[in-house]
């Protein structure tokens, strides 16, 4: 019985300490909602409103007039480097982990090696090939960039995922005729649909989310990303407190989003390189 009292206790205290690192974790976040729907005049309030009983909207509406051409770049940032990441990741991966090339096993350690790599370094190499080539200031030249940080890694899980696919399933469509392109896109494809998925959403987040690259190669570009366009706006409007929050909040969603709708996938997708089919 005491066995099971103390048992007991002890969930339910790890329960608790689980709760308080969460609320600890997320109190920011529901500061910056909150924020984002108090008045200008209510923010002097000593001490604060935890909750915006009297809320305004001024704040979205400002988002709404100065902040979407933002969004809407780094909308095509991010799909345009899950894209690349993908075209070039998903047959790397597959050449690793199936075809085995001479050198493979080097250059897998290479890519490992390639993410230790500051970002700030990286984009000060990109800046002198960009500015070069007359790509600086713009969004393919961000997107290329951007798929810099992302590949090294997709290669990395598909690899692993695809290294568990068994051999069989592979000779079985090479008895009826496939070749290695007709087997890559009919069988490797779909059954790493899970591995896919992660390396997407953490492509698309890392595009969304940077800013090294952005504020170095598109400072000067007529087209930003969102990340610049809140740098920009904390500059010209730093006692518009709810706007500012207002535009963190509306950049946040569509990564939100995403992270909910794609949850079970990126679970399945991580750790299936971790357990042999």
């Amino acid at each position: 019985m005491r066995s099971t009292r103390t048992g007991a206790v002890y969930r339910w205290g790890r329960t608790a300490a689980g709760l308080l690192l969460t609320g600890l974790m997320l109190f920011p976040v529901y500061w910056m909602v909150n924020v984002s729907f108090t008045k200008e005049k209510d923010m002097r309030k000593s001490p604060p409103s935890w909750f915006p009983v009297d809320g305004t909207l001024e704040g979205y509406r400002a988002v709404l007039d100065q902040q979407l051409p933002y969004l809407g770049v780094s909308m095509v940032v991010g799909l345009g480097t899950v894209a690349l990441t993908l075209v070039v990741a998903a047959p790397a991966a597959y050449s690793l982990a199936k075809l085995r090339p001479r050198g493979g096993g080097t250059l897998g350690f290479l890519l490992l090696i390639a993410q230790m790599i500051p970002g700030i370094i990286m984009a000060m190499g990109f800046y002198a090939i960009f500015l070069s080539t007359g790509v600086l200031n713009t969004v393919p030249g961000l997107i290329v960039a951007d798929s810099t940080l992302a590949v090294p890694f997709a290669v990395l899980v598909l690899a692993t995922f695809m290294s568990g696919v068994p051999d069989e399933l592979l000779q079985a469509a090479k008895v009826d005729g496939a070749g290695a392109v007709r087997t890559f896109w009919s069988i490797m494809l779909p059954v790493s649909r899970n591995s896919i998925i992660t390396v997407s959403l953490f492509a698309f987040l890392w595009a969304w989310s940077d800013f090294i690259f952005a504020s170095t190669l598109d400072q000067g570009g007529d087209h930003q990303p969102i990340t610049l366009g809140i740098y920009h706006y904390i500059g010209n409007n730093n006692q518009q407190w709810n706007a500012i929050m207002a535009t963190a909040v509306i950049a946040s969603i569509p990564a939100a989003v995403l992270l909910v709708i794609a949850q079970r996938y990126v679970a399945a997708g991580v750790t299936a390189g971790a357990v042999k089919h």
